[in-house]
């Protein structure tokens, strides 16, 4: 059974509200699969990768990184082992081992090819139902906050603001939008920039920089020329909506700013298997044990059982050296028990005596 849709308010361009509410589409109640939006962005973001490999020239000469020497091994008699070594001589070089793995100069283990599989492909509906994950969890207040987005000046979330938003095309005008709305310090958030430590800053991305909001558009009058040129802001289609946006790193809760009329189309993207099926539908587990469909198939609770007495050592232990027995009677463990006692008191006695 369906969650009731509550209604979302539209905002204008200034922060104001318009008067105006949408219905908040189903797939934003859909259930969050957060192992599935890790398994589908994992596997979607090797896409994007291209292939590289070691030096290699093919052929029977081809030249391969780690193996342009003459080289070849001296066999078994100098005490040495038998990698291949570096022919001739005058030069430090000579002698030394080549080839291997393990030696100075030496090609790499398993060497990268070109033809390994850099691509994954992703069942269909797995990825739609990543990403009616990743939508659902935009609508979380908690989410967006825990992803580190500052909202707390936000008014509402998620936040649809007037079509007229699709109609921008100034950058200035775009910015003054969000601080309206509530994201002056979200922005300000964008702006710091983190030098990357590692090799990273040799391959053209020496700073890392945080993800701010994604903007929702269903028609670019302008929009994204307008948007694209602020730090941290991504703008999308509806109709392309895209996981390495929704839910960038595979953490779901991306901050996203919706015009009204893409938020109006999500009811006709969204539909059918396309929204992950609620497998639950409470989650009260207090009320689930005590429901009566539950009380009617249980067993009645149990007296509480008498305690297992402890097992105790025959040879050490003389206090319980009868009560084991089978076949007395309590009277004969008894008086066993009297004698035993008696017969310790006479060796005492006698022994204090001699």
């Amino acid at each position: 059974m369906a969650a009731e849709a509550r209604g979302v308010t539209v905002f204008g361009l200034d922060g104001s509200d318009s008067g105006r509410q949408v219905l908040m589409a189903e797939v934003l109640n859909a259930p969050l699969r957060r192992d599935l939006v890790e398994f589908v962005h994992t596997n979607i973001r090797k896409n994007s990768r291209q292939a590289y490999g070691v030096q290699n020239h093919f052929g029977p000469m081809g030249i391969v990184a780690g193996h342009q020497h003459s080289a070849h091994s001296w066999g078994t008699g100098r005490a040495v082992s038998r990698i291949p070594r570096v022919s001739g001589g005058g030069t430090h070089r000579a002698g030394q081992a080549a080839f291997g793995n393990m030696c100075r100069g030496g090609r790499m283990f398993a060497p990268t090819k070109t033809y390994r599989r850099w691509h994954r492909k992703v069942n269909k509906t797995q990825r739609q139902q990543a990403v009616s994950a990743a939508l659902s969890a935009t609508a979380k207040t908690p989410l967006v906050m825990a992803r580190g987005h500052s909202i707390e000046s936000l008014k509402e979330c998620p936040v649809v603001v007037d079509d007229q938003v699709q109609s921008l095309t100034t950058t200035k005008s775009a910015i003054q939008v969000l601080v309206d709305l509530g994201l002056a310090e979200e922005l300000e958030r964008c702006k710091n920039k983190k030098y990357r430590p590692g090799k990273g800053k040799m391959r053209n991305r020496r700073f890392k920089k945080k993800r701010g909001p994604l903007v929702v558009y269903a028609e670019d009058s302008g929009l994204v020329q307008a948007f694209r040129n602020i730090p941290g802001v991504d703008t999308i289609c509806v109709d392309r909506l895209n996981l390495l946006l929704l839910a960038p790193g595979g953490h779901v809760g991306r901050l996203c700013v919706w015009s009204e009329s893409a938020f109006n189309k999500l009811n006709e993207i969204f539909t059918g298997k396309k929204i992950p099926q609620r497998l639950m539908t409470n989650t009260s587990f207090q009320a689930l044990i005590n429901s009566d469909e539950i009380q009617s198939v249980i067993r009645e609770a149990r007296e509480t059982s008498k305690a297992v007495p402890r097992k105790r050592n025959l040879l050490s232990n003389k206090k319980n050296r009868f009560e084991t027995f089978r076949g007395f009677s309590l009277e004969e463990v008894q008086s066993r028990k009297r004698k035993a006692e008696s017969m310790d008191k006479r060796k005492r006695k006698k022994f204090r005596q001699s």
